[in-house]
C-alpha cells in the first residue's frame, strides 16, 4: 500500500488551507456563527465554485468532482484547521451521499447537481439526539431510534398523491437553513412499523424552522416541526434504509476523525506559539521540561489520531476499503481524544487568557466536546467498533 498523498491531494490541502486563512480568521469566524444562517454565504460560494468541495466525492456522470473519500477528507482537515462554519459537513458528508446511495434515478438527476455545486445546502434529520444511534456509530441502529410508530419522532402516512409527516426533530445540523431536508420517519404504525427516509424542501408548508442555541456555535443546529407535511419517498420503498445509513455513518466517522485531527493540530501549534512567547521567572515557559512533556505528549496523541484518521479515509473508499475491519470509529473515538486534550492543554497553557469569551482556544474545547455529544461519546464508540470486531463475545454496551 501507498500511503503517500498524490500531488493533486496535496494540491487540494494547499490550496483549501490558503483560501481559508484569508477567508475564515478568528474576526470572520465570529462574525459568521452570529448570522442567521451560523456561517458565511460568500465562502461557502468560494468553496463551491472555487475548489468544488460539495461535490468533491459525487460522481462526475451526477456534476460532482469523482474524487474519493479520502480527498474529502483531506478538505474536512482544513475546515476542522480552522473551524471553518459551513453546510459541507450536513451536505456532502451526511445528505449527498443518501441520496445517491438510495435516490431514484430522477432524484439524483434533479438533486446531485445542484449539491455538487453547492446551489442546494442539505442535512440529515432524525430524532432527537440519535443521530450517533441512526448513522450505527455507537450501536445497531436497528432499534426505535426514529419513534418506532409510536408517539415522539416523526410519523409518516401514506396520503392522496404522496406522503405526510408529522412530529419533531431537535438538533439537527444546519436543520434551520438547509434547503433540502432528509428526515428519518417510522412508517406503518406500532405493529408494522418501518423506517423511511423522506425529501422535504425547507420551506415546505407546515415546516416550522428555528435556530437552537448549541454548545459549539461553529457547528449551528436547529429544531424542525413538521406539522403535515408534504414529503417524497427517497428512492423506493422497499430499500435497506438502515444499512445504507450505517454505511453512511463509516464515512461520517472518517470525515469526522480528520476535521478534529485539524483541528487538535492547529490548536497544539498556536499553544506551541504561544509558549515559546509567555515568560515566567524571567524566560519562557516553553524552556520548562514539564511543558514540553506535556506538550510532547499531546504532539504524540494527535499524530497518532491522524494516522488512525488517514487509515479511516482510505477504508472507507472502495474499492480498496478495509472490509470487516471497523477503522472508522475506532479513528473518530481517538481523533475526538486527542482534540480534547489538546485543546484542554492549550486552554491550560494559555493561562489567563485562555479561560476568556474573546480567545478562540474555547472554541476548540467546544468543537470536542460538542462533536463527542453529537457523535459518541468515545467509550462508547469503542465499545461498538469491540462489539463489531467480536473481540469480547456477546455483550451489553455501557449507556
Amino acid at each position: 500500500m501507498d500511503a503517500s498523498f498524490t500531488r493533486e491531494q496535496d494540491e487540494i490541502r494547499r490550496t483549501l488551507r490558503d483560501l481559508l486563512q484569508s477567508r475564515c480568521g478568528p474576526h470572520e469566524l465570529r462574525a459568521a456563527v452570529d448570522t442567521r444562517p451560523g456561517h458565511d454565504p460568500a465562502l461557502w460560494t468560494a468553496l463551491a465554485e472555487q475548489l468544488g468541495l460539495p461535490g468533491l466525492a459525487l460522481p462526475e456522470a451526477y456534476g460532482g468532482v469523482g474524487c474519493s473519500a479520502t480527498e474529502l477528507a483531506l478538505a474536512c482537515e482544513e475546515v476542522g484547521r480552522f473551524l471553518a462554519p459551513s453546510p459541507l459537513l450536513a451536505t456532502a458528508v451526511l445528505a449527498a451521499p443518501l441520496v445517491a446511495a438510495l435516490g431514484t434515478e430522477s432524484q439524483r438527476t434533479a438533486l446531485l447537481p445542484r449539491l455538487a455545486s453547492g446551489e442546494l445546502t442539505a442535512t440529515l434529520a432524525v430524532p432527537g439526539p440519535a443521530l450517533a444511534t441512526a448513522l450505527a456509530l455507537t450501536g445497531d441502529n436497528g432499534g426505535d431510534w426514529a419513534g418506532g410508530g409510536r408517539a415522539g419522532g416523526v410519523q409518516a402516512r401514506r396520503a392522496e398523491g404522496g406522503w405526510r409527516l408529522y412530529g419533531q426533530v431537535d438538533q439537527v445540523l444546519d436543520g434551520h437553513s438547509a434547503e433540502l431536508l432528509v428526515v428519518a420517519a417510522h412508517a406503518g404504525g406500532f405493529a408494522r412499523s418501518r423506517t423511511l427516509l423522506f425529501l422535504v424542501t425547507g420551506d415546505a408548508a407546515g415546516v416550522v424552522r428555528a435556530r437552537q442555541t448549541a454548545l459549539d456555535a461553529t457547528r449551528p443546529q436547529g429544531r424542525l416541526q413538521l406539522r403535515d407535511v408534504e414529503a417524497q419517498l427517497l428512492g423506493e420503498e422497499g430499500a435497506d434504509v438502515l444499512d445504507a445509513l450505517a454505511d453512511a455513518g463509516q464515512v461520517t466517522a472518517a470525515m469526522l476523525a480528520c476535521e478534529a485531527v485539524g483541528a487538535a493540530d492547529r490548536v497544539l501549534e498556536r499553544t506551541v506559539e504561544y509558549v515559546k512567547q509567555r515568560e515566567q521567572f524571567g524566560r519562557p515557559i516553553g524552556s520548562f521540561q514539564a511543558v514540553k512533556h506535556r506538550l510532547a505528549d499531546v504532539y504524540v496523541a494527535v499524530q497518532a489520531a491522524r494516522s488512525a484518521a488517514y487509515c479511516a479515509a482510505w477504508a472507507a473508499t472502495p474499492p480498496t476499503g478495509a472490509g470487516d475491519v471497523d477503522m472508522e470509529r475506532l479513528a473518530l473515538a481517538q481523533a475526538l481524544e486527542a482534540l480534547r486534550t489538546a485543546s484542554a492543554e492549550g486552554i491550560q497553557f494559555h493561562g489567563g487568557i485562555g479561560f476568556t469569551w474573546e480567545h478562540e482556544a474555547h472554541l476548540y474545547f467546544k468543537r470536542a466536546a460538542g462533536d463527542e455529544l453529537l457523535f459518541g461519546p468515545v467509550h462508547r464508540l469503542r465499545a461498538h467498533a469491540a462489539d463489531v470486531a467480536r473481540l469480547f463475545g456477546a455483550r451489553e454496551v455501557a449507556v
